[in-house]
């Protein structure tokens, strides 16, 4: 397609962006004067019909999902060809911020990132992960206000897995994946929570914690090592900020945040962030812990008050 070409309203302007499956445009609705974004798929996706589930998925999630923080889907009736129409989300990817500026500050990254918590925690609680949180799928205006896009990979829970004949089952970008997906898994809103760590770190540090030229190699070391330690001089970040970051990065899921908003909370307050590998004793594990203690009282105190009897 090319500037000039029209589908249905909506009138291309430029290419966006090009991915492995389709491509995204800018163009103008011609009904109301709005920018829009057009995503096509590549001729060769059209004819895929798990691909053509899955667009009609990407569709009705953004449909569903209400929050400024998630773009939304402009509706046309009877369209001529397959295609998913959107608002413009107006201003500059993460992507491109961070090739401007690498290292974008603590207290600005923090600010992003307790952004990004709160789309999360919306989209979450509506049964959908993204899976493919990244800085090229956060977009910030002038004033860092956060909207999230491209919803291609999104799962909802209970929903079928549908996977590609033509990808693997691993689904994701290496920099960003999930230890769990890196194995094959679904993934769930802690996958989320782990991405977003990874793109914390690169806002606070430059870099993201695994790199290697080899993609297999960057999602293998995830499986194997703890991120590294934030670098920087001494003071630099905020007094906790490391070990929230920890905790958010940790290779099980189940020892990383509960949820976004629970990340978010600790980014509020990171000195009082706990140890990302502390461990506390259940509250049940002490209640069996007390139980032979509780069981052997009764006996004792009988003794003593026969005891206390037999002098009186």
């Amino acid at each position: 397609m090319n500037a000039g070409d029209q589908i249905d309203r909506f009138v291309v302007e430029e290419l966006f962006a090009r991915g492995g499956m389709a491509s995204i445009f800018r163009a103008k609705d011609a009904l109301t004067g709005a920018a829009v974004a057009l995503k096509v798929p590549h001729p060769e996706s059209e004819g895929d019909v798990v691909y053509y589930d899955r667009f009609q998925r990407e569709r009705a999630i953004y449909r569903e999902l209400n929050h400024p923080g998630v773009v939304r889907a402009v509706d046309c009736e009877r369209p001529s060809r397959q295609y998913i129409a959107m608002e413009w989300a107006e201003g500059r990817s993460l992507r491109r911020i961070l090739e401007e500026t690498p290292r974008l500050g603590p207290e600005r990254a923090v600010r992003i990132a307790t952004a990004i918590c709160d789309v999360l925690h919306h989209i979450h609680s509506h049964g959908v992960v993204h899976r493919d949180l990244k800085p090229e799928n956060i977009i910030l205006n002038g004033q860092d206000e956060v909207t999230l896009i491209d919803f291609g990979l999104a799962a909802r829970a209970g929903a079928r897995r549908l996977t590609f004949g033509r990808l693997s089952r691993v689904m994701g970008t290496p920099d960003y994946i999930s230890p769990e997906q890196v194995e094959g898994k679904r993934g769930g809103p802690r996958s989320d929570i782990y991405a977003l760590g990874v793109i914390l770190y690169e806002m606070l540090t430059g870099g993201t914690p695994f790199q290697h030229e080899n993609p297999l190699v960057t999602m293998n070391a995830r499986l194997q090592k703890r991120a590294p330690r934030l670098r920087g001089s001494a003071g630099e970040f905020p007094a906790g900020l490391e070990r929230v970051l920890g905790k958010a990065l940790e290779r099980d899921p189940k020892e990383r945040f509960m949820n976004a908003l629970d990340f978010a909370r600790a980014l509020a307050c990171p000195e009082m962030a706990m140890e990302p590998n502390a461990r506390t004793t259940p509250e049940p594990m002490r209640q069996r812990a007390l139980l032979p203690l509780l069981i052997a009282i009764p006996p004792v105190l009988f003794a003593l008050l026969v005891y206390i009897s037999m002098f009186r």
